[in-house]
């Protein structure tokens, strides 16, 4: 099974989501969001694939997320222009994700990540 791992290796979640992966020896590719920021259409077949709403893709609490004020902005912008606006920067989407042939989910939650790799 092929399983990517999206992650900023600054970020506290995802430093404890790979020693997760580590621990229970799932083989996975990892890659820096910071450098290679995810691309429209990833994005896009990410959020169909998650079945999770587009918003659950947001680094909510991140600095970027907030200087440019898209807790007000967000709702009133379409899905294709939310897609453009994470595709334009990394610290925009919410990480880790782990994206599987099963799934994909945002953020860490062990029992989650347990569920989705079974």
């Amino acid at each position: 099974m092929e399983i990517l791992f999206v992650e900023y290796p600054k970020c506290s979640t995802c430093q404890k989501a790979k020693r997760w992966l580590e621990e229970q020896q799932i083989i996975y590719t990892d890659r820096n969001i910071k450098e290679q920021n995810p691309t429209k259409e990833e994005l896009k077949a990410w959020h169909t694939k998650s079945g999770l709403e587009i918003k659950r893709f947001f680094n909510t609490s991140g600095n970027v997320y907030k200087e440019m004020n898209l807790k007000d902005r967000l709702p009133k912008i379409s899905l294709e222009e939310k897609y453009d606006l994470l595709a334009t920067d990394g610290m925009l989407v919410k990480r880790p994700i782990l994206v599987t042939e099963q799934g994909v989910y945002t953020g860490f939650k062990p029992e989650e990540w347990e569920k989705l790799l079974k």
